[in-house]
């Protein structure tokens, strides 16, 4: 027997709040997630929409990652753009799903982002490797959430900025 259950996902999950309203912050990350994605998937070196920029479900894009040493080519798609609650992303080619979630703290401009990586199917040859692989979806989920959090802290600063300019 496998000291884990290979049935179910591998899942990652981490969570930030954000000092903006929630809808907000999913304009940001969700009706603007493919002028926006590039910015904080800082291992992403090739971006291309396939259906245009606008964000709806069945919305495609196709990104090369840099994966360690490795390119790793995966075309994903729309599978649920609810405003301003949810977005999920489902790989077309491969067995992943994004999804970011957004929740807005009672009677404060403050949005909690909850983000989740899952690979929905393992492959064999990587079972002994899960423990591994749990780690590290893990910390790319921490790392996502924070370089969110940080892109929209600055975006914040500018706008200060020029407010004061004017």
């Amino acid at each position: 027997m496998y000291p884990f259950d290979i049935s179910h996902p591998i899942k990652g999950k981490a969570s930030v709040e954000i000092n903006k309203p929630v809808d907000e912050v999913f304009r940001f990350v969700g009706e603007h997630f493919f002028d926006n994605y590039p910015k904080w998937a800082l291992e992403v070196s090739e971006f291309n929409l396939l259906t245009g920029k606008q964000v709806f479900v069945g919305a495609k894009a196709k990104q090369i990652r840099q994966d360690q040493d490795e390119k790793v080519e995966s075309v994903f798609e729309v599978s649920e753009f609810e405003p301003p609650q949810k977005v999920t992303l489902k790989a077309v080619d491969a067995s992943f799903r994004n999804t970011y979630r957004f929740s807005a703290k009672a009677g404060q401009d403050v949005t909690e982002l909850e983000y989740s990586f899952e690979i929905l199917e393992l492959e064999p040859f990587m079972w002994p490797f899960e423990h591994s692989i749990r780690t590290a979806i893990e910390e790319g989920a921490e790392h996502t959430v924070e370089n969110i959090k940080n892109l929209m802290d600055e975006e914040l600063d500018c706008q200060r900025l020029t407010d004061r300019a004017i």
